[in-house]
């Protein structure tokens, strides 16, 4: 396991790109390989997460020629079992994208991954997929991975999750592109709408209405499609900017469709010195004094990812910053509130949660050593909050950010040598 070190220190200037977002990545390979014909991918996510899905769906059919400028260009629509179990890694977008896929087709497929993966919970997707007449089991009956697939056979539905999630929705509208008759998701709380998207993009009949989203059977036609760059990392970024006196960043290129700016709004809320670029996709920050704000349950489902760096934002703002309705922060990579938590703590932070709410108490923070628990995004957190720390600061299991953003490390020192 890695050891990052992180001195204080500024400022941060210049322009970079960040990963394509990994959540589009996950999708458009899916679409890819359902699509009867040869689709084009430009700007994947660079990171293992979507590695581990690319690798999937060449495993079930999908023939895939990887260009020298990172070009795919995959042939799909000829999809077969595979030989060998499934391996997601660290995905829980993947695993659980896939499993509504893989559900509707007329193979037997087992999905699987990393202790993480087995710890985090798969009833959410279970669920409506059993509603859907899908034969999907987990581990020894339980609903952990690894999960069983005998796919095909599936009936349309409609289905009221009861989780905000982006995941479960994506789940369901996979499997729904191979049931019987149109499947409807119905969503208390709006979540991230990049599936609804991309299959509307890509020639999948998509009808949207307040709280709804219904998909009729059907295959995507051949696509071409250009992944932006992903916002949960360009937060990373905006933060560090914001924090670090005399800072001044462009992050090139930044996803900027809907349910994925809400960390621009929080960090606008707090007195953050950025401007979203609604034509070219530039975020610009520079660096400016914070205060505390509150995130409302109701925003949590489009910036969920973001929440551990705005928590380093908030530990160095002035007042108090509540972060509300954050139960799901507990069923992911790590169970985030603890090890939120447990870093902020580490450095000398004064957090505290109440029920789902997570509570931060800007101040000062000094050099620790601590932990990234497997999770890329403590890691990441962790290294954006060394900046302005008293004193060096080491990140243990620093390896975790290869899931989503391998070249962090290499942006930063970029970054601090003024943008060389």
């Amino acid at each position: 396991m890695s050891v990052f070190e992180v001195g204080p220190g500024g400022p941060l200037r210049g322009r970079l790109s960040v990963p394509g977002d990994k959540s589009i990545s996950h999708r458009v390979l899916l679409l890819a390989a359902l699509a009867d014909g040869t689709c084009t991918i430009r700007g994947l996510s660079d990171g293992l997460d979507v590695r581990c899905t690319l690798s999937i769906i060449r495993q079930v059919g999908a023939d895939v020629d990887e260009g020298s400028d990172g070009t795919l260009r995959i042939r799909g629509g000829r999809l077969h079992g595979p030989d060998d179990v499934l391996d997601v890694g660290n995905s829980g977008t993947g695993i659980r994208l896939l499993a509504g896929m893989l559900a509707g087709l007329p193979f037997r497929s087992v999905l699987d991954g990393d202790a993480s993966i087995r710890r985090r919970p798969m009833d959410r997707v279970l669920a409506p997929l059993a509603q859907m007449g899908a034969r999907v089991s987990g581990s020894d009956g339980s609903t952990l991975a690894p999960l069983a697939i005998d796919g095909g056979g599936l009936t349309g539905i409609e289905y009221e999750s009861p989780v905000a999630s982006a995941q479960v929705k994506g789940c369901v509208l996979f499997a729904g592109l191979s049931a019987d008759g149109p499947t409807t998701v119905v969503e208390a709380l709006r979540t991230r709408a990049h599936t609804e998207e991309l299959f509307a993009a890509t020639g999948i009949d998509v009808v949207e209405e307040p709280g709804r989203i219904t998909v009729s059977p059907g295959r995507p036609v051949p696509f071409d499609h250009e992944v932006e760059g992903d916002p949960s990392q360009a937060a990373f970024w905006a933060v560090a900017a914001s924090i670090v006196p005399g800072s001044e960043v462009v992050v090139q290129d930044v996803y900027r469709g809907p349910a994925r700016g809400g960390f621009v709004d929080v960090l606008r809320r707090m007195g953050a010195d950025l401007d979203h670029d609604p034509d070219g996709g530039d975020l610009t920050v520079r660096a400016a004094a914070l205060h505390g704000t509150v995130v409302g349950a109701d925003e949590v489902p489009g910036l969920v990812d973001e929440i551990p760096v705005l928590a380093v934002a908030a530990a160095c703002a002035e007042g108090e910053t509540r972060f509300e309705g954050v139960a799901e922060l507990r069923v992911k990579e790590s169970d985030r509130i603890a090890t939120v938590e447990g870093l902020l703590e580490a450095m000398g932070g004064s957090v505290r949660t109440e029920g789902d709410v997570l509570v931060v108490e800007g101040g000062r923070l000094r050099g620790a050593s601590v932990r990234s628990h497997h999770d890329h995004r403590i890691a990441m957190a962790g290294a954006v909050a060394a900046l302005v720390a008293d004193g060096p600061t080491t990140v243990d299991g620093w390896d975790a950010v290869a899931t989503s953003y391998p070249g962090f490390a290499d942006d930063l020192a970029a970054l601090r040598g003024g943008g060389d």
